[in-house]
C-alpha cells in the first residue's frame, strides 16, 4: 500500500488522466453495453428447460415465455353457446393476425371447460413467443388494438389478464409500465448518499466520494462491455453496477478519506497523511473488496448461466471500485484535498465519544450484550424455516385495474387458479397425435390437474410432433404446488414419444434442482475462501472464524425478514401495497447470499482491522475495542446507511422480485451494521480476550505472514483500565490508560515506517 501510494503521488497526473479516459469511454459506450446484456434464463440439462427449448424451436412459442388469457363476456340475457360463432371469431382473429402465437379455447378443443359456470364468459389461452428484451411486446399488448376492434364489432366485453400482465405491477390500468430507469434510481441513491456524506464530513469533501463513485460506475460499465464479448452477462448487472457500485465506491472512499483527515489532525503533512491512510485504510479496502469479489465469483459453481453471469459481472464492481479508490482518490487528496475539506466544522482528532462510551459499556456487560445480540438474531432467523422457493403469487403482482378484475371474475366463475401457469407436454413420433390423445386421458385424472386438452388446430401439431396443454388447479408458483409436475411426469413416463413437461411449474422444479443442490457448495466455497483471506488480513485464527459464522447468521436473519415481510406479507402491503408473495423467487436466495455476505463483511473488516491495529499498538483487547469502535462506529453506521439508501432507490423499480432483492439487501445491511457489528462483534471480542489475536506458526507460515503468539493480558476491575502483560512497552501502557480514561490517544506525528 505504501509503495502504491508513493507511486500514485509521483504520477498523479497520469493516474487522473487514465481514469478520466476510462470514465468518458464508459459513459460513451454505456448504451452499447446495455444493448449487449443478455436475457438468458436458460437451465441447460434440466428437463423443463430442454422441453421448452424444443417447443420454441418447433412451434416458436412456449409457456415459459408467458401466456395471455383472453376473456370474452356476452351481454346479459344470452350465453356463449348462443353466440358461439361470434365468440370463436374473436379467438380466430387473434390466431389469424398473430401466427407466431398458439391459441387454445373451447372452439378448437370441443371442451366445455373454457366457459365460466354462468355460461356468459368464454376464455382462451394465448401462448407467447420468445422473450428477448425490455422492448419485447407480449401478446396482450400486441393484440390490444385487434381485441378493441373485435369488442366494438361484436358488442361483447373482451378483456385480457395473465401472469405477465399482472407482473407489470400495481397500476390503475393494464397499460403496462416503462422499463426500469437505471439513471433515475442512481440519482435518487446518490442524493441520499450526499446527505449522509454532508453529515459525516461537514465540508465540500462530501462531493469527492460521489466523484469516485461516478468514475467507478462508468469504468465498470466499460469493463462489462469487454466481458460481453467473452460471455453473456445478464441485464440485471446494469442495476447492480449502478446502485451497488454507488454504495461500495462511496463506502471505500469514506474509509480512506476519514483516515486521511484523522492523520492530518494528528499533525502529518498532506502527503504523509495520504500514505498513512493508504497503509491502514487502504489495506482494509483491499480485504473488503476481495471478500465481496470472492462471494460473487463463487456463483460460477452454479450451473445456471443467468447466475453465473451475475457473479462475473458483479465481481467487477468491488474490483473496479477499489482500484479507483486506491489510485484516483489519493491523487485527488494530495492535489486538492485540503482546499476541498472546507469549512472545517467536524474534526477527526479523537474517537467518537458516543461510540467509545458504547464500547466501554459493552466490555463491562459483554455477556449480556452477546446474549441480547444472539436473541435478536434468533428472532429474525426463526421465520426462515418456513421459506418457500418459487415465484410470486398473482395477488402480490397487482392490486387494482382491469387485469386484476378480469382474473377475479374468471375465478369467481369457476375457472381454476392454475390458468395463469399452464403446462405443456411435448410429444414426438410417427403417432404423435394418437400419443397426445392418450396423454390427455391419463393426465386429466391426476390430482392437482383441472383438465388437459389437445387442440384440433395446426398450430398445436406438426408432422412428427404435437402439444398437449394442461391446466392445473392451483398456481404453480412454489415447490409445494409444483409437485403436480412430478406426478404428471410419473404418469406419462412410460408413454413412448413423450419428450417432457414445460411451463412455470416445471421451471420451479428445474431451478430447485439446478440451484439449490449447489447452494451448500456455494456457501462452503465463499466461507472457506473468505476465512483464509481474513486470517491473513487480521493475523488471527478466531477473528475470521467468528466473522464468517456471524455473517452466515446475519444472512439467515435477512432471509427470515424476507419470509416474514414478503412471503407472509407482514409489511409488504403496508409499505409497497403488495400482498404476500407466498414464495421467494427461486433465483433470489443465492444472489442475496452472495451479495450480502460480501457487503456485510466490509464492515467486519473495517472494524476488526482498526481493532487489530490498536491492539498491536497497545497490547490490550479492551483498548482495541474502545478505540477501534470509537474510530469506526460512526463510519460503519454511515456507510451502511448509504448502501441502504442505494438499495431503497432500487426498490422503486417496477417488479415485485426487484423490490424483494432491494429490500433484502438494504435491511440485511442494517441488521449487520447494528445487531452484528455494533453489538455482537465487540461483545465477542471482549469475551475472547487474548485469544482474538492468536495465529499459530503452522498456519502463518503457508499464508506468508508473521505468527501472532497469544499474550496473556492481566485484567483488573472492569471500570478500571486494563494493564498490559509484563514487559510491554511504556508507550503501549500509556495508550491503554488514555483509552480507558476516555482521553484521546496521542499518535506519532511523523510518517509511519
Amino acid at each position: 500500500m505504501v509503495a502504491l501510494a508513493r507511486f500514485v503521488l509521483r504520477h498523479k497526473g497520469l493516474v487522473a488522466l487514465f481514469w478520466l479516459v476510462a470514465m468518458l469511454a464508459g459513459g460513451a459506450t454505456s448504451g452499447t453495453t446495455v444493448d449487449r446484456l443478455s436475457f438468458d434464463f436458460s437451465l441447460p440439462g434440466q428437463q423443463g428447460y430442454e422441453t421448452e427449448k424444443q417447443l420454441l424451436e418447433t412451434y416458436g412459442s412456449g409457456p415459459d415465455e408467458g401466456t395471455t388469457i383472453i376473456a370474452v363476456t356476452v351481454p346479459s340475457g344470452t350465453t356463449v353457446s348462443a353466440e358461439q360463432a361470434e365468440v370463436d371469431g374473436i379467438f380466430r382473429a387473434v390466431q389469424r393476425d398473430f401466427p407466431q402465437y398458439r391459441v387454445v379455447w373451447g372452439g378448437n378443443t370441443d371442451s366445455g371447460e373454457f366457459v365460466t359456470d354462468d355460461g356468459r364468459t368464454a376464455y382462451g389461452v394465448v401462448v407467447d413467443e420468445k422473450f428477448t428484451s425490455f422492448t419485447f411486446e407480449p401478446a396482450f399488448r400486441k393484440a390490444k388494438e385487434l381485441l378493441a376492434a373485435q369488442e366494438q364489432a361484436t358488442g361483447f366485453d373482451v378483456r385480457t389478464t395473465g401472469y405477465v400482465e399482472l407482473s407489470e405491477g400495481n397500476a390503475e390500468s393494464s397499460e403496462g409500465g416503462d422499463p426500469p430507469s437505471v439513471l433515475s434510481e442512481t440519482l435518487l441513491g446518490a442524493f441520499g448518499a450526499l446527505i449522509v456524506l454532508l453529515f459525516v464530513f461537514a465540508s465540500f469533501m462530501a462531493f469527492v466520494p460521489l466523484v469516485i463513485a461516478l468514475v467507478s460506475i462508468l469504468s465498470t460499465f466499460l469493463c462489462v462491455l469487454a466481458v460481453t464479448y467473452l460471455t453473456d452477462v445478464s441485464f440485471v448487472v446494469q442495476f447492480l453496477i449502478a446502485l451497488v457500485g454507488l454504495g461500495v465506491a462511496i463506502d471505500y472512499s469514506l474509509l480512506v478519506v476519514t483516515r486521511w483527515r484523522e492523520e492530518r489532525e494528528h499533525g502529518r503533512d498532506n502527503g504523509a497523511a495520504v500514505v498513512e491512510a493508504m497503509r491502514t485504510a487502504g489495506s482494509a479496502v483491499v480485504a473488503s473488496a476481495a471478500t465481496v469479489a470472492i462471494s460473487l465469483v463463487a456463483l460460477i459453481v452454479v450451473p445456471v448461466p443467468f447466475l453465473r453471469s451475475m457473479g462475473v459481472g458483479g465481481m467487477l464492481i468491488p474490483i473496479v471500485s477499489s482500484l479507483v479508490v486506491l489510485t484516483l482518490l489519493p491523487a485527488l487528496l494530495v492535489s486538492i484535498g485540503p482546499r476541498v475539506d472546507w469549512p472545517k466544522v467536524r474534526h477527526e482528532n479523537s474517537a467518537s465519544r458516543a461510540w467509545s462510551a458504547w464500547a466501554r459499556a459493552l466490555t463491562r456487560r459483554r455477556w449480556l450484550a452477546a446474549g441480547a445480540g444472539f436473541v435478536l438474531l434468533a428472532l429474525l432467523v426463526a421465520p426462515v424455516f418456513d421459506i418457500r422457493v418459487g415465484q410470486s403469487r398473482t395477488e402480490s403482482l397487482a392490486q387494482q385495474g382491469p387485469t386484476v378484475e378480469t382474473l377475479a371474475d374468471l375465478r369467481a366463475g369457476g375457472v381454476p387458479a392454475g390458468i395463469v401457469t399452464p403446462l405443456e407436454i411435448l410429444v414426438r413420433g410417427a403417432e404423435a397425435e394418437a400419443t397426445a390423445e392418450q396423454v390427455v386421458r391419463r393426465v386429466s385424472d391426476i390430482e392437482g390437474v383441472a383438465f388437459a386438452v389437445f387442440p384440433d388446430d395446426p398450430t398445436w401439431r406438426k408432422p412428427g410432433s404435437a402439444v398437449v396443454q394442461v391446466l392445473p388447479e392451483r398456481e404453480l408458483v412454489d415447490m409445494q404446488a409444483a409437485a403436480v409436475v412430478d406426478r404428471i411426469r410419473d404418469v406419462v413416463d412410460d408413454i413412448d414419444g413423450v419428450v417432457g413437461v414445460a411451463g412455470p411449474g416445471a421451471t420451479v422444479l428445474d431451478y430447485s434442482d439446478a440451484v439449490f443442490k449447489r447452494f451448500p457448495l456455494v456457501i462452503a466455497l465463499i466461507a472457506l475462501t473468505t476465512f483464509l483471506l481474513l486470517v491473513r488480513a487480521f493475523r488471527s485464527l478466531l477473528l475470521p472464524l467468528k466473522a464468517v459464522l456471524l455473517n452466515v447468521l446475519s444472512v439467515a436473519a435477512t432471509f427470515g425478514f424476507v419470509v416474514l415481510f414478503w412471503q407472509m406479507g407482514q409489511g409488504s402491503e403496508q409499505v409497497f401495497d403488495i400482498a404476500a408473495t407466498g414464495a421467494v423467487a427461486f433465483w433470489l436466495p443465492v444472489l442475496i447470499f452472495a451479495f450480502l455476505f460480501g457487503l456485510s463483511m466490509d464492515y467486519e473488516v473495517f472494524i476488526l482491522a482498526r481493532m487489530r491495529e490498536e491492539y498491536d499498538k497497545a497490547g490490550s483487547t479492551r483498548t482495541a475495542i474502545i478505540e477501534g469502535l470509537g474510530r469506526t462506529g460512526r463510519l460503519v453506521t454511515c456507510a451502511a446507511l448509504i448502501l441502504f439508501l442505494a438499495f431503497s432507490a432500487l426498490a422503486t423499480a417496477p417488479g415485485t422480485e426487484v423490490k424483494v432483492l432491494a429490500t433484502a439487501l438494504g435491511v440485511g445491511i442494517l441488521i449487520d451494521a447494528t445487531i452484528v457489528r455494533a453489538l455482537l462483534v465487540p461483545a465477542l471480542v471482549a469475551l475472547l480476550g487474548e485469544w482474538n489475536w492468536w495465529l499459530p506458526a503452522w498456519l502463518a507460515r503457508p499464508l506468508r505472514v508473521e505468527p501472532s503468539p497469544r499474550v496473556r493480558e492481566a485484567v483488573s476491575v472492569p471500570e478500571q483500565r486494563s494493564e498490559v502483560a509484563a514487559g510491554a512497552a511504556a508507550a503501549s501502557a500509556a495508550s491503554a490508560a488514555s483509552a480507558a480514561s476516555g482521553l484521546p490517544e496521542q499518535k506519532p506525528t511523523g510518517p509511519a515506517g
